[in-house]
């Protein structure tokens, strides 16, 4: 079984070559969109192409003349780029709703060509060169560069530079894998059967995020700052000058840079409610089908459950934390009281929460909050049960509520709860 791992470590980027960076990036989504856009077809999905040699010979040569960035990187730019569409194609097949691939998160994928390790340092190819970095490792050892990268076990596959624009940071996120030569089931759970304590994210409009612990990240100034951009965006374009569409260019950098600073911070609050609380996991519900789950979501909303997914995923690991999915089936409407468990859609109503059995009322943001962490805690139990290799069956997973703990054998009520 092929077992794959992931080493995020902060880079040390001279100063003088951070713009070579920011500069390969911009070319690499500029390739991944261009070959999205060859590779999509809006008509059928019998069209769409799925075949990466059939992409990279069309596009390969090309994409050379447009841009700086060296053969690999433009490889790689072709590869993500059908990979993306091929997910879309499947769920195009499942009559699910999707759309033509959009790269627009700042990302350069480095294959071991276009990135050379040494014990401390790497060294990137860019639009300028080779770029040396020096690693900013934890003081705590071993550290998952150490564990995995360094490792004779594991070898390197493709990675992603990122920059985190709410920190000034660039990190690589180092992906590795090695082939267990055990059975599939005891390398699935040999690594996994410790105890875990999940945070469950909910996402909404009106209440962007709210935890399980209880921690609510309210979308309110966020959906007034959309509003008011465009606002403005609208009187610029009834203007119809020349001076209006310059000013119209700058806004939409302005806003654009406004939203992704936004979802960094409360990226980031998230991750450190995550750490503040014990929490190994940070579960989300899967975003694959939020335009229908949510169709009074604006295009914003939608872009902000995204980048926020996103984002909390590649920050996470730094702080010892993953990030996960599950499924959303009736977390809104399931009451989160382990002892009950009833579902019913007439158990929300809004922002209230009401089980018709029980009697549990509490917000309905939060009662989908327990229910997501919950629901990963069950999948991880019964993977574990099922698995013949498993030595420990019965490894604990609690969900973080609001000052206290809640499984699926347990509730621990707690005042607030």
């Amino acid at each position: 079984m092929e077992v794959r791992r992931t080493a995020p470590v902060k880079l040390i980027v001279p100063d003088e070559r951070r713009d070579d960076l920011h500069e390969s990036a911009r070319q690499f989504l500029h390739c991944a969109n261009r070959a999205a856009e060859f590779c999509w077809d809006e008509n059928s999905y019998t069209n769409c192409i799925t075949a990466n040699t059939t992409a990279r010979d069309a596009l390969y040569t090309e994409l050379r003349e447009e841009t700086d960035l060296t053969a690999n990187l433009v490889q790689e730019a072709i590869r993500r780029a059908v990979q993306a569409t091929k997910g879309c194609v499947e769920r195009w097949k499942q009559g699910k709703r999707v759309s033509q691939p959009e790269f627009t998160s700042w990302s350069v994928v480095y294959d071991k060509r276009s990135a050379t390790f040494y014990r401390n340092r790497i060294s990137l190819s860019t639009v300028n060169g080779r770029v040396e970095c020096d690693f900013e490792l934890p003081a705590d050892s071993p550290t998952p560069y150490e564990r995995y990268v360094l490792s004779e076990d594991y070898e390197f596959r493709a990675s992603t530079l990122q920059y985190d624009e709410a920190t000034d940071e660039f990190s690589f996120h180092i992906t590795t894998r090695k082939y267990d030569t055990d059975s599939d089931e005891e390398s699935e759970v040999s690594e996994d059967t410790e105890h875990q304590t999940v945070l469950g994210i909910d996402l909404g409009v009106n209440s962007l995020a709210v935890a399980s612990t209880g921690t609510f990240w309210q979308g309110d100034d966020y959906d007034h700052w959309c509003r008011e951009f465009e606002k403005r965006r609208g009187e610029m374009q009834q203007r119809g000058t020349q001076a209006a569409h310059n000013a119209l260019l700058r806004l939409g950098k302005r806003e654009e840079a406004w939203r992704k600073q936004y979802i960094h911070t409360v990226a980031n609050e998230i991750v450190t409610e995550a750490v503040e609380h014990g929490c190994d996991v940070i579960v989300f519900e899967d975003l694959t089908d939020i335009r229908e789950r949510l169709p009074q979501a604006k295009w914003h909303h939608i872009w902000a459950f995204r980048r926020l997914f996103e984002y909390v995923e590649y920050k996470a690991p730094e702080r010892a934390v993953t990030a996960k999915q599950v499924a959303p089936n009736h977390t809104s409407q399931r009451c989160s009281r382990t002892d009950c468990g009833f579902t019913h859609e007439a158990n929300r109503d809004g922002e209230h929460f009401h089980c018709q059995k029980c009697g549990y009322k509490v917000n309905a943001d939060y009662n989908a909050a327990k229910n997501i962490g919950l629901r990963y805690a069950r999948k991880r139990q019964h993977r574990l049960r099922s698995s013949p290799k498993s030595r420990s069956g019965d490894a604990p997973v609690d969900v973080r509520i609001n000052g206290g703990m809640l499984n699926d054998k347990s509730h621990r009520p707690v005042a607030g709860d």
